[in-house]
């Protein structure tokens, strides 16, 4: 997955990159493509890979999450 996620990374910069390089009646639509590739297919991806083995609950502001950051602000305090 990571590297279905890279070759697609780099095959939309590489698109945006043509699209502004080359001077063809198509090179806005390569930089098109490639912007509508990187935020609806990569990025999403990406965050899937990323938060698929993660547990949503440790990373939410509870009530027992504040407690616990606040305990540890006191034993940390100088």
């Amino acid at each position: 997955m990571k590297y279905i996620i890279w070759i697609l990374f780099i095959a939309t910069i590489g698109s945006i990159i043509t699209g502004f390089v080359i001077d063809a009646e198509y090179s806005q639509k390569l930089i098109g493509f490639g912007t509508i590739g990187l935020f609806f297919i990569v990025f999403p991806l990406f965050s899937y890979y990323r938060w698929k083995d993660k547990k949503l609950k440790d990373y939410m502001l509870t009530q027992e999450n504040l407690d616990k950051m606040r305990e540890n602000q006191k034993r940390n305090k100088y």
